[in-house]
């Protein structure tokens, strides 16, 4: 049975992540002249960022919340309930890139990022903030440092497995969603998480605040490649489409905020947009109940409904119908979320993944003493 106790403002924050994703797969997201559409500015890179952070609110919500778990065998008990689940999701995603899809499954990719949470679950909100802070400047710097080059996107499949010193790079710096920058999103998240979602005052200031944050990252940005003199070092190269890092010929390229670039400012920018979609969820969960039961109706199943349009994707498509297939991808998403929601039942991978996590866990804590 599903939990009573989901957040609905969290749960349609999730949709709004799922569906930009299935928009930056199948529609376009730049005009022919390289232009971004109204998808590529509403979605590219801000989707996939959405559903990081949201990843790390529960991961919180699932550990307690505002109280995270105690020191010893309870934070040792989340911590392998979290490492079943991160597994568990990696394989899923190891599987979907086999079926050779349109989108670049990002699965893999978090639940390398889930282990990451591990050491950090017990950390109060504003030691979380602060390191997310730190992390995303500090971070793009690291992955300048580490990596040789901008290498082009790759799918991770269960092929990977064999060389799993590669995989492992490719997941943690050279992907398409790396986790050394990624983490910001996950540190961010499960600061949020760790608040009262419950309060309107702060989800009042995740919107305000969040709004803010975005748009001074990219007028900051805006600033240096313009007065600053940043796009005349990078030409034409600042123009080209990113996939998780940027090159490494000039520190200059730290100043874009392209989406996917993976810098201080893309990360700035799209954590600042995620916070303000949840906060604006929170509010309406709040305020207009009935506008957010089908968004939370879907985002309640996010891992089994981002598989299946993973899987819907393979599906060859002639570009005059990409709009229709867009349509058709959402309705059955809306359709199945609300199924799913009237049924009262979890997602199929939801129940599966949930079940080993909580039993792995259970198993570590052993039974509660009953005073």
């Amino acid at each position: 049975m599903p939990r009573r106790d989901r957040i609905a403002g969290v749960d349609a924050a999730r949709s709004v992540a799922l569906v930009g994703m299935v928009a930056t797969h199948i529609l376009p997201i730049e005009h022919r002249d390289g232009t971004p559409t109204a998808v590529g500015l509403l979605f590219d890179g801000r989707a996939s960022a959405l559903f990081a952070v949201l990843a790390g609110v529960g991961i919180a919500l699932s550990t307690g919340g505002r109280v995270p778990p105690g020191p010893g065998r309870p934070h040792v008990a989340a911590g392998v309930g979290i490492a079943v689940r991160a597994v568990l999701i990696a394989v899923i995603g190891l599987l979907l890139a086999d079926l050779r899809p349109l989108p670049l499954v990002i699965l893999a990719y978090y639940g390398l990022l889930f282990l990451v949470s591990i050491p950090v679950l017990r950390l109060p909100p504003w030691l979380l903030g602060g390191l997310a802070a730190v992390w995303c400047g500090l971070s793009p710097v690291l992955s300048q440092l580490l990596r040789g080059g901008t290498r082009f996107p790759v799918q991770v499949g269960t092929a990977a497995v064999a060389a799993p010193g590669e995989m492992l790079w490719t997941l943690a710096v050279t992907g398409v969603y790396p986790v050394l920058t990624w983490t910001t999103y996950l540190l961010v998240g499960l600061a949020v998480g760790r608040l009262d979602l419950m309060s309107p005052r702060v989800a009042a200031v995740l919107l305000a605040g969040g709004t803010t944050l975005s748009a001074g990252a990219s007028a900051v940005s805006a600033f240096l490649l313009g007065p600053g003199g940043g796009a005349e070092v990078l030409g034409r190269a600042a123009d080209e489409r990113l996939y998780g890092t940027t090159p490494t010929w000039s520190w200059w390229w730290l100043a874009i905020a392209a989406p996917h670039s993976g810098t201080p400012f893309d990360l700035a920018r799209t954590t600042g947009s995620a916070l303000a979609v949840l906060g604006l969820m929170l509010l309406l969960a709040r305020w207009a109940a009935p506008l957010v039961w089908l968004p939370a109706a879907v985002g309640s199943a996010p891992l089994s409904l981002y598989a299946f349009h993973v899987v819907l994707t393979t599906v060859p498509m002639a570009e005059t119908e990409r709009p229709a297939v867009f349509v058709v991808h959402v309705v059955l998403l809306a359709v199945i979320g609300a199924l799913l929601r009237g049924l009262g039942v979890r997602g199929p991978l939801e129940a599966v993944v949930g079940f080993a996590s909580r039993w792995a866990r259970d198993l570590v804590r052993g039974p509660e003493r009953v005073p």
